[in-house]
């Protein structure tokens, strides 16, 4: 028997609802894990920050971790898609490098974003399959500007990207013990990375 207009609305009415609470609970998994540390949340203090009922925890997700797991991916990832675009969009190198270096003077190392990422990274070396899913999202931001480099005429596209995002790591790290650090302060030499034939050896 097929179902009636109300019983059509009723069931987007719960799966609204229920989509409305998996977004609660991994906005919630994400700013308890850069307040409290990843191992101190806890399906209790998760569901109370949610304003939900810590059955459904369970309910929405398969464990605890695959919650804390996809809540750190989606905020980390929604920052690199980010960073991919301006770097895919522009044609300017320095520009790029300009814009991803700016966005370090945005975090202290000790606000939320900060504390979720290497809470993340922390987790990742006890997690195998959040390691498997870190390493690849890291590696299409690596790609997106060994590309940009590639396109650019850079020699030696995909070591370059390497190392200037683990310099971007590095600083990212830095910005905990010296939150005055500043773009400013290294983006000549990242320059110089990007584009080696403004380097000594080149000119």
């Amino acid at each position: 028997m097929p179902k009636s207009n109300a019983q059509d609305r009723g069931d987007l009415s719960a799966v609204a609802r229920g989509h409305a609470v998996r977004t609660r609970l991994l906005t919630a998994a994400a700013d308890l894990i850069g307040e409290i540390g990843w191992n101190a949340v806890s399906t209790r203090n998760l569901a109370e920050r949610a304003g939900v009922g810590p059955g459904l925890v369970h309910y929405h997700f398969d464990s605890l971790q695959a919650l804390l797991r996809q809540a750190a991916l989606a905020q980390m990832r929604h920052v690199l898609e980010e960073v991919n675009a301006a770097v895919g969009e522009s044609g300017d190198l320095a520009g790029s490098l300009e814009a991803m270096l700016s966005q370090l003077d945005d975090y202290t190392g000790a606000d939320p974003s900060s504390l979720l990422v290497i809470e993340a990274y922390l987790a990742a070396t006890r997690d195998p399959e959040l390691h498997t899913q870190m390493a690849e999202l890291m590696l299409g931001w690596r790609t997106a500007v060994s590309e940009a480099l590639s396109a650019a005429g850079h020699p030696h596209p995909e070591a370059a990207a390497a190392l200037l995002l683990a310099a971007l790591d590095g600083l990212f790290l830095q910005k905990g013990l010296d939150p005055d650090l500043s773009h400013t302060q290294v983006a000549p030499l990242l320059r110089q990375l990007i584009q080696p034939e403004t380097t000594g050896g080149n000119r």
